[in-house]
């Protein structure tokens, strides 16, 4: 009986050994292309499934209110907005108590970022 405690035991613990977070929370077997990002199409419906249901709010986290354009390219020029969704040190972690955002996510923002953050 200890025996087949053991091996279930086991058996139970190495089914999770070569999981990562990106893995159980992103989506990796689509293809992340950041060609062309689009601010409309691409980097605001992250930041709004992301982002809004607390950035999004009359009273929001750290006063960083990310309803607008204006706004989340404000946050967006001075890092802030990478080094918190990339979970950098000297940066708080977002989304707070939660996941990081999956890395195709990630790059999408950071693509925009690099193009200049158009609007567009």
């Amino acid at each position: 009986m200890r025996y087949l405690i053991f091996v279930f035991l086991m058996a139970s613990l190495s089914m999770c050994t070569n999981h990562s977070e990106e893995g159980l929370y992103g989506d990796n077997d689509t293809p992340c292309d950041t060609a062309n990002v689009s601010f409309s199409d691409d980097v605001f419906p992250i930041i709004e499934d992301e982002c809004l249901p607390c950035h999004g709010t009359s009273s929001p986290p750290l006063g960083i209110s990310l309803n607008t354009y204006s706004a989340i390219r404000e946050v967006a020029e001075t890092s802030r907005l990478l080094g918190a969704i990339k979970h950098q040190p000297g940066y708080t972690p977002m989304p707070q108590n939660a996941p990081k955002l999956n890395e195709c996510k990630i790059a999408t923002i950071e693509a925009w970022i690099d193009d200049g953050m158009p609007e567009n």
